[in-house]
């Protein structure tokens, strides 16, 4: 489950931090940081094929905190953006692990997100409406991103093909339990860390 994880986390770029450099308005940039509290559930090809990965995604505008909870895995992901850590949550093992949070700033919520940014147009998502943008990654690697005017990204497709895609999208409070640590469980390194 982890390696079907690892393929689709990296293709939500909204949810970690936008590329840096040029965007500076609304007007040249979408939204990429949800400023409401949301749930999003998504769903993206799996890389082995079979039955779509689905992930269903959690934020906190006042915490800026971000939990990811891959379907049928035992491990969930925390991402607190003022501690600015990650945690990875084993529920099966009873052991978490804490590292920094990866990639650059976050875009604050109600910010537009800097980089090159070219507007395609607009498109309903999981019944939302959304604009679609061209960027690039970090790596270069282009993409087409839809997010909503309240930043939540609904879709994002590279080379023509659809690689994660919002399948239902719920506006609701989202309590401080849901992205509290675990009580009794063994901090240990992360992967591929000693310590």
């Amino acid at each position: 489950m982890m390696k079907s994880l690892r393929f689709l986390l990296p293709v939500l770029p909204g949810l970690f931090a936008a590329p840096a450099a040029l965007a500076d308005d609304a007007q040249t940039a979408p939204f990429v940081t949800p400023s409401v509290d949301s749930e999003v559930l998504y769903e993206s090809p799996s890389p082995q094929g079979g039955a779509p990965v689905r992930l269903r995604t959690r934020w906190q505008v006042a915490g800026l905190l971000k939990r990811d909870d891959p379907e049928g895995s035992a491990v969930y992901m925390i991402t607190s953006w003022k501690a600015r850590t990650l945690t990875v949550v084993d529920t099966l093992h009873h052991r978490r692990s804490t590292m920094p949070v990866p990639g650059g700033e976050i875009v604050l919520p109600g910010q537009p997100a800097k980089g090159n940014f070219i507007k395609l147009g607009t498109q309903t998502v999981a019944g939302e409406s959304c604009d679609t943008w061209r960027t690039s990654d970090r790596d270069g690697h282009q993409s087409d991103v839809c997010y909503t005017s309240d930043g939540i990204l609904l879709r994002v497709d590279q080379n023509g093909t659809t690689v994660v895609r919002a399948v239902q999208v719920t506006r609701a409070p989202q309590p401080d339990a849901i992205f509290a640590m675990p009580e009794g469980f063994r901090d240990t390194a992360p992967a591929g860390r000693s310590g």
